[in-house]
């Protein structure tokens, strides 16, 4: 069975039903996080099947105090197993020399590696997941629309999203049932624009 067949099995699936076969097809699964809205939804629907599963949180340093406050909840309502990451330059540091660059600033790119790539391939090579569980969902950018609740990464990394055909309005009726928080003040300083990728999905 090819992987477009095991999308349309999947789709009549629930979350956790969606996890479950994942998890019993991986060695090493990871689930990365970083507690912008919905997070919640994946991070319980992974972690109740596995609870000690590894979750990776690249923090670039640039999270509101919502966002902080919002990460410290879950990880203590949900005992999140957590695999911290962060940039190798502080953000006072890169403040002061290099600033937060537009998306027109040729150091834009530059300020991506540092705060969100850089993290992100040191964990990714350090944990070497053979599934990695995330929350994408089709309608978010252009790229995750010709994605599925299967794809593979770059490095061919089989990433699973549960909740990838679900609507902004299911994913809450999902918090309020499970009595999940959400975090709306997000803000993520190497996109900047909703529908912008950072460089992780590719």
């Amino acid at each position: 069975m090819n992987i477009t067949e095991i999308n349309q099995k999947l789709r009549t699936q629930s979350p956790q039903e969606i996890v479950t076969w994942a998890l019993e097809n991986a060695k090493k699964p990871v689930i990365t996080t970083n507690f912008r809205p919905y997070e919640a939804a994946i991070l319980h629907a992974c972690t109740r099947v596995e609870n000690d599963l590894k979750v990776i949180w690249c923090d670039t340093g640039y999270n509101t105090s919502y966002t902080y406050l919002h990460a410290e909840e879950l990880i203590s309502k949900l005992k999140l197993n957590i695999q911290l990451y962060v940039p190798r330059q502080s953000a006072a540091h890169r403040n002061v020399v290099l600033g937060i660059p537009g998306l027109e600033d040729p150091k834009h790119s530059l300020f991506s590696e540092q705060v969100k790539l850089e993290p992100f391939r040191r964990a990714m090579e350090e944990h070497q997941p053979d599934v990695w569980f995330t929350n994408l969902r089709k309608g978010q950018t252009a790229l995750r629309d010709t994605l599925d609740i299967l794809s593979v990464s770059a490095d061919g990394v089989l990433k699973v999203s549960p909740f990838y055909h679900w609507s902004d309005q299911e994913l809450n009726n999902y918090l309020e049932i499970h009595d999940l928080p959400n975090e709306e003040r997000y803000y993520d300083p190497t996109k900047l624009l909703s529908n912008r990728e950072c460089g992780i999905h590719k």
